[in-house]
């Protein structure tokens, strides 16, 4: 299991280190653009008051695989409990994985769909239809604030468990995120492990001394047809990302947790071994001291 979770760890950092030139892309086109247009605001970013919200919730299919799945489910049910005044009925849960599916009905809350394939399978038109459909119900009033819970994926021994108001979209908190990765390593001893903390203490240093300034590109810039239009169409295209990234980030999580776990039993299970191993040499040691010591005693009498 952990030569496959391996295996499927690899497949899942090749898609996410795919997507990232766009998603640089993006960031630097949105940077740019409101370096030079303090004031812009849409539909998609204007807080209002709470009374129906969704919750987009990443888990996996299966099990074995440590905390994960019952980490996110935690911080999922910590949410509920802060929206419980709303009433079980105003609280939408969209699950992507079998697990949180399974929790969610059986806690009584309403879920929005069937969206096991996605934790397998990662796919971006299926996030871009969700997205949509969010969307719409925002624009439209049905939904009134969504929020999204995943593992963060920073590395193969590092995954950070993130809540993300995805609606509205605050632009200037997204684009200021922590979104650094380590798609380079796939391994999870201890070693490797201990490897990966110190580099990325050393990565927070160099991050904290130099931190990136944004400079616009150009300080005129000529928005056509309109800044509203514009960012009209680059907003629903950082929903896209941000939900398809978090799709791509929980399923890498997913297999590194799966790598640690079995990891971990496997060692667990080498050291139960040879405890049992010394416990069998000791009594057998016991046995044959004990069996001479009769034969000594044995022929002294004689």
């Amino acid at each position: 299991m952990k030569m496959v979770a391996s295996s499927k760890l690899h497949h899942a950092q090749v898609m996410i280190e795919n997507m990232l030139p766009y998603e640089n892309m993006l960031e630097h086109i949105l940077k740019t653009f409101l370096a030079s247009e303090a004031d812009a605001k849409t539909v998609f970013s204007e807080e209002r008051p709470v009374k129906r919200i969704a919750l987009i919730v990443f888990s996996s299919n299966s099990s074995l695989c440590g905390g994960f799945n019952a980490n996110v489910i935690k911080l999922m049910m910590q949410a509920m409990k802060e929206y419980e005044h709303l009433g079980k009925e105003n609280i939408v849960i969209y699950p992507i994985g079998r697990k949180v599916a399974d929790k969610a009905t059986k806690l009584g809350y309403p879920v929005a769909g069937e969206f096991s394939d996605l934790a397998d399978k990662p796919n971006v038109q299926q996030c871009i239809e969700i997205a949509m459909e969010l969307g719409r119900k925002f624009l439209h009033g049905e939904l009134d604030r969504v929020e999204m819970f995943y593992h963060h994926f920073k590395s193969a021994g590092s995954q950070i468990l993130t809540r993300k108001t995805f609606l509205p979209i605050d632009i200037t908190d997204e684009l200021e995120r922590d979104k650094e990765r380590d798609l380079s390593l796939n391994i999870v001893t201890k070693e490797s492990q201990e490897y990966l903390k110190r580099r990325e203490q050393e990565m927070q240093q160099q991050h904290d001394q130099q931190k990136e300034q944004v400079k616009p590109l150009n300080d005129n810039f000529i928005v056509e047809p309109d800044m509203d239009t514009v960012l009209g169409l680059l907003l629903p295209k950082l929903a896209h990302l941000m939900l398809y990234t978090a799709l791509l980030d929980s399923n890498a999580s997913e297999h590194a947790a799966r790598m640690v776990a079995m990891q971990t039993a496997t060692d667990n299970a080498d050291e139960l071994l040879r405890e049992l191993n010394l416990q069998y040499n000791k009594s057998r040691q016991q046995a044959i001291t004990n069996e001479l010591l009769d034969i000594v005693g044995g022929s002294i009498n004689n």
